[in-house]
């Protein structure tokens, strides 16, 4: 990613961005498959890795590809901190007029503000960086809000200021507050600070010490991004007691050398948003202008905060993999149950199919009157409806044994994946359907056999089929129904007729409990839990650190 030069006149070296084509392409591909990753089963570490699937794209997108493809663009410069914290005054007043409004109700700032040179306003006025938010263009002294279509979020909008009081090749962003009590601020918050090629955060006096402005020191180190933090609104009776305890804390952390600059608490910080003397802030002036006109510094700053980002994807990238593999294991333990009890139930049902079990109650006490006071019709009635029950016996036992199964995992409990039954298409409708389909291609058998007999007087085609489903259903207790059908058509024709019978009635059988088995896991498909990904994440990696 990074390659030394020489610096003409002097022996060091200067750090420079590789930007060869061949990298962008392996960034490009490992940015696609970031996206492609979805941790959507509620696992212990799911919205971790969301978050940090997020937070990494927003660093590709925002910062890492635009900065290699276009590294002459103006160093951005990101002033984040906490409410309160005093950022709109400070970028005000590093860009000598208001820019960034202010007020005295918390959350302050709630549309990003970026200032640039006008001639740098090309760079940010397209979708280069930050492409997901909606640029608005502001006249000097309008509100942003008012320049907003109907329906447009002000926390998904830019808006972008120009003045030559900034030096060209320098920009900066005045971010919403990392600790807004509005969660989509502190989303935006975090998001504008992965856009940045240098972090400016912004602390005070009184709150120095607080948990959140430190979360984002921390990060900022472990991605080794170029920071500068300000210490904000300090009183000048102690500012040498807080500049030596908040130096010390840093140090602790490991940030001694990150550069630090003390603003003095002044009559103008009290309401926000105003303007400080240039004295109070010439030396973060200072110091910004040179990291964007020394070549060198300039170099350093871009490279820095680049190669950090492109190194803490060696840790990052196994963590979403790793996340990615645990999803695909709990799917297939998912649907392994859901396998394991529809199996399971298909082969005890077939089983009860062979041993007659359909001919019991209503369906018997029909076929024990059969001819004499029951109809072919009627009997035929009885045992389709005792097949329904006993596959919707079969189907409510499988699904039963995966609520149980699926109780003891945490994955089941993805809102997508209860089950919703339709008022219409219910399980019973649907195995109605499927039953009555196969007594209708039975019948059709049945006629079929009839005309092809040699006879002057045929028998019914119906008290065929009725025989011949008794047959297929009655198990041992229905031999005498087996014996009539051989009477009316002959050994042959009966032999032919109960083994096509047969076959639909495991082809129905299997269709009943695949539909169902299907349905119960079609919830689980949609979600798109695949094992691609894993391995997908990891070869984009390697392909990265090959071309690096």
């Amino acid at each position: 990613m990074l390659q030394n030069s020489p610096k003409i006149g002097h022996s060091s070296h200067v750090v420079t961005l590789d930007v060869r084509p061949q990298l962008l392409d392996a960034l490009s591909a490992l940015r696609d498959r970031v996206a492609a990753a979805r941790f959507p089963l509620p696992l212990a570490g799911a919205p971790r890795a969301r978050a940090n699937r997020d937070e990494l794209l927003a660093q590709l997108d925002d910062y890492l590809v635009p900065r290699l493809r276009e590294p002459e663009a103006p160093l951005l410069a990101v002033v984040g901190g906490s409410t309160g914290a005093g950022k709109s005054t400070l970028v005000n007043s590093l860009v000598g007029r208001r820019v960034s409004e202010a007020g005295v109700l918390r959350p302050t700032t709630r549309t990003p503000v970026l200032v640039c040179h006008p001639e740098d306003h090309h760079w940010f006025s397209g979708m280069r960086v930050l492409p997901d938010l909606t640029r608005v263009w502001v006249p000097q002294r309008e509100s942003a809000d008012d320049l907003l279509l109907p329906g447009e979020d002000p926390a998904r909008v830019l808006r972008i200021e120009t003045a030559d009081t900034l030096p060209p090749g320098l920009a900066l962003l005045d971010a919403p507050d990392i600790d807004s009590l509005v969660a989509d601020n502190r989303v935006l918050a975090a998001e504008l600070i992965c856009a940045a090629d240098i972090w400016v955060m912004v602390t005070t006096a009184a709150r120095y010490a607080d948990a959140v402005p430190w979360h984002l020191l921390r990060t900022a180190k472990e991605y080794k991004a170029t920071l500068v933090t300000v210490l904000d609104r300090v009183p000048h009776q102690v500012v040498s007691e807080v500049s030596r305890q908040y130096g010390a804390l840093l140090t602790k952390a490991g940030l001694g050398d990150v550069p630090r600059f003390t603003v003095p608490e002044l009559p103008e910080s009290a309401w926000g948003g105003g303007l400080l003397p240039a004295t109070a802030v010439a030396p973060l002036r200072t110091w910004l202008v040179h990291q964007a006109q020394d070549p060198a510094a300039r170099q350093h700053s871009m490279a820095r905060t680049a190669y950090g980002v492109l190194d803490s994807l060696k840790a990052r990238m196994p963590g979403l993999a790793g996340a990615a593999a645990a999803q695909y294991a709990a799917a297939l333990r998912l649907t392994g149950a859901v396998d394991t009890a529809y199996d399971s139930e298909h082969s005890r049902v077939r089983g009860r199919l062979q041993s007659g079990a359909v001919l019991a109650g209503d369906a018997l006490k029909r076929w024990r009157a059969f001819p004499l006071d029951c109809t072919a019709s009627e009997l035929l009635d009885a045992l389709v409806e005792s097949l329904c029950e006993l596959l919707l016996c079969a189907v409510t036992a499988a699904d039963e044994r995966v609520d149980d199964a699926w109780r003891r995992e945490p994955a089941a409990a993805a809102p997508e994946l209860t089950p919703q039954e339709s008022t219409t298409d219910t399980v019973e409708h649907r195995i109605g359907m499927t039953v009555r389909r196969w007594r209708r291609e039975v019948e059709e058998y049945a006629e079929e056999e009839v005309r092809e007999l040699d006879r002057s007087i045929a028998p019914d085609p119906e008290v065929i089929a009725a025989l011949v489903v008794t047959a297929l259903l009655g198990g041992r207790r229905a031999r005498s129904a087996g014996e009539g059908l051989a009477e009316r058509i002959g050994a042959h024709g009966a032999l032919r007729l109960r083994d096509r019978g047969g076959r639909l009635l495991i082809d129905c059988l299997d269709r009943v409990m695949n539909t169902e088995r299907e349905r119960r896991l079609a919830p689980l498909d949609a979600l798109e839990v695949h094992p691609e990904p894993q391995a997908e994440l990891i070869a984009a990696l390697s392909v990265l650190q090959k071309e690096r």
